[in-house]
């Protein structure tokens, strides 16, 4: 199945151009598309994703690499705004925390989107 098709009973809400920083570090920039049950990253570009990722949310295919974070294992969303950054952090369940940079744009719907069940 490619990471990118939608599942039964699922659907997409919205798709943002957006610089994600994982738990470890870095900074890449990629598609961040959110449905009522997940968050879906599509990286561009850089392959250096997956040594920084947990296992069970990294999925390569092809040239590009794709995390998927189902919104079951999120327990909070909080957004972070200064005047150059407007970042939504997603906790997970496991303690993490996923940073979603929308740079000087409104992240208000963004945070929605993910916070939305």
């Amino acid at each position: 199945m490619n990471p990118t098709e939608l599942i039964a009973e699922e659907t997409k809400i919205d798709t943002w151009t957006i610089h994600y920083t994982p738990p470890s570090g870095g900074i890449f920039n990629g598609k961040l598309t959110v449905t009522n049950q997940k968050l879906h990253f599509v990286a561009n570009y850089n392959m250096s994703l997956k040594g920084l990722l947990e296992d069970e949310l990294y999925i390569k295919n092809g040239s590009e690499g794709h995390l998927t974070i189902p919104k079951s294992r999120i327990t909070k969303v909080e957004t972070h705004k200064s005047f150059f950054h407007k970042k939504v952090i997603v906790s997970m369940d496991n303690g993490q925390n996923h940073i979603f940079n929308y740079g000087m744009l409104n992240i208000d719907k963004v945070a929605e989107a993910i916070a939305a069940k």
